[in-house]
């Protein structure tokens, strides 16, 4: 069942703090990062292939329903067999919810089941004000020119509950699908829900 903290956290965390998100249909700002395993990875190295940035954070009730219900594994897995990059990015600061070092980081993405490209590492901050990413997950679908095709919610349904998955319009997954086909989603953007980014300075 949703509880009445599910709701609340959904519902106020739309205007959380972070900075202006960049345009759709323009150019997604480029950034370099590291992942768990020290490796560096740059939106540019990417350029040619579909991308997928989900912002993450494995202490958050609406991540822990899409990781446990497998629904975010099994849309990581056929997204990558497709050839699309998948990049979960954690902004959350040291001391916060969903900060953990690398090591650690890397052994609950497997634990999970993540199928990510890679998982990378933005305590400060800056990627994550960069794309104004609000909540986990929230969601950036980027097309093989370097275009930013969507920006939002996982899902249509806000809720932390198991059942709500099937019911829920996948529109991360039907935005993925289209630019796979070369086309615009017919929902560009829609409202993130989840928990709040972590960022330093914030609750």
């Amino acid at each position: 069942m949703r509880t009445a903290l599910a709701l609340s956290l959904a519902a106020g965390l739309w205007a959380s703090a972070a900075s202006a998100s960049p345009n759709l249909n323009e150019t997604a700002p480029d950034f370099t990062l590291t992942d768990v395993t020290g490796k560096t990875h740059s939106l540019q190295q990417y350029k040619g292939k579909t991308v997928v940035l989900e912002w993450l954070n494995q202490g958050c009730p609406f991540v822990t329903k899409h990781y446990e219900s497998g629904n975010l594994p099994k849309l990581q897995k056929d997204a990558t067999a497709k050839g699309v990059v998948w990049l979960s990015i954690v902004s959350s600061a040291a001391g916060k919810q969903g900060y953990y070092p690398p090591a650690e980081q890397a052994e609950l993405a497997k634990k999970k089941g993540s199928a990510a490209t890679a998982v990378l590492l933005d305590e400060p901050g800056a990627v994550g004000h960069l794309y104004g990413a609000r909540t986990t997950p929230h969601m950036f679908v980027i097309d093989p020119q370097g275009v930013l095709r969507y920006a939002g919610a996982i899902d249509s349904i806000a809720s932390t509950d198991t059942d709500d998955i099937k019911r829920a319009e996948p529109l991360a997954a039907e935005a993925i699908d289209a630019v796979l086909s070369g086309k615009a989603p017919k929902q560009q953007a829609s409202k993130p829900y989840g928990c709040s980014v972590k960022y330093k300075g914030n609750t």
